[in-house]
């Protein structure tokens, strides 16, 4: 879910075309669940072949880095490894709230409101063992690299960014500002809308860019402070200061110049110790990464994502080719020799 300090940050609206050649590293996770909680049928049942098997992440996968790719972008997806132990309390509450999700869904299915049902169906979303299995051998077939983080995706990803080895870190959650990644891309589908979460709506959107550099200089703040307000906030591995906001965070973190100096001044329930607070911090200031990755990318193997798709999950030849004809900018992707 992440921090909630998108209202603090300015964003500039983009193109893809502003993203030609540029190295996106994709948050896998992220976008796994934006496909399974979206991609659904008219009662919330998500996509599955004729053994049962859920196949709204091969279809999200495949549309949405084809579109990157006809658009000249190199995606690179990074996988989640072993969440921080802090991380345990929320992993369980996201558990709990799924499971009372599931039980909403099947009494609204019961009462017959379709409507209520999808809804309730799309909080329901579960990214398994089997999914990111599946999802790795269609990236892989389809010549795309991925990368399989030590502990937090979003911490991998930024830490490449940092590094210069891609531009931006594609996601919907601004984690990966407090990790330190220099830009964060927003939106980035090509058909110009989102679904809005829990409503049978759609909104129209566009690709938006945050510099982290620029917005912290405005907010007057350096990036150890924003990860104090964060904490102040509240995170994936901590409770936030009740009645503490994006705002008044920042001008108690202003005003004091730490979370320490804040929760001694001014208390607070839910106020972490700390010795906790020098826990969080390390998770987004000296996060667990790897340098063990290759970024290369390959014309597909037709014939294995046929395989993949068609074979083992009933795809149509006729629905997946036409789609395949998008990647011919991987040739132009393999002859560039700068990243951007």
């Amino acid at each position: 879910m992440g921090v909630d300090i998108g209202s603090l940050f300015r964003n500039e609206k983009i193109s893809f075309y502003d993203l030609h050649d540029r190295v996106i590293v994709i948050d896998a996770h992220n976008v796994l669940h934006q496909f399974l909680s979206s991609i659904r049928q008219r009662d919330g049942t998500p996509l599955k072949d004729s053994k049962g098997q859920i196949t709204s992440h091969l279809s999200g996968i495949l549309h949405r880095t084809a579109n990157l790719v006809d658009a000249q972008i190199r995606p690179v997806y990074v996988f989640d490894g072993e969440p921080p132990p802090l991380k345990a309390k929320t992993i369980q509450q996201r558990r709990e709230r799924k499971e009372k999700a599931e039980k909403e869904w099947e009494e609204a299915l019961e009462a017959g409101d379709l409507a209520k049902a999808k809804t309730k169906a799309q909080q329901t979303s579960r990214v398994t063992d089997e999914i990111i299995q599946q999802s790795k051998e269609l990236l892989e077939s389809l010549g795309i690299p991925y990368i399989q983080a030590p502990s937090e995706g979003e911490a991998q990803a930024s830490y490449m960014v940092k590094k210069g080895d891609a531009y931006a870190v594609g996601s919907q959650d601004f984690d990966c500002l407090l990790i330190g990644s220099p830009v964060l891309v927003r939106n980035l589908t090509s058909s110009g809308r989102r679904k809005l979460p829990g409503k049978e709506a759609y909104a129209k959107v566009y690709p938006k860019q945050i510099r982290l550099k620029p917005n912290l200089k405005s907010l007057g703040i350096t990036h150890k402070q924003l990860v104090d307000m964060a904490i102040l906030i509240g995170t994936d591995f901590n409770d936030g200061v009740r009645g503490i906001g994006p705002k008044k965070s920042l001008k108690l973190i202003k005003k004091v110049g730490n979370v320490e100096n804040a929760i001694a001044t001014f208390g607070g329930e839910n106020a972490p110790t700390f010795e906790k607070i020098k826990e969080i911090r390390k998770i987004f200031l000296e996060p667990d990464v790897t340098d063990d990755y290759t970024l290369e990318w390959f014309v597909p193997d037709n014939e294995k994502v046929l395989k993949v798709l068609c074979d083992k999950h009933q795809f149509t030849k006729e629905r997946i080719e036409p789609i395949l004809e998008k990647f011919s900018n991987v040739e132009h992707m393999m002859k560039q020799k700068t990243l951007f």
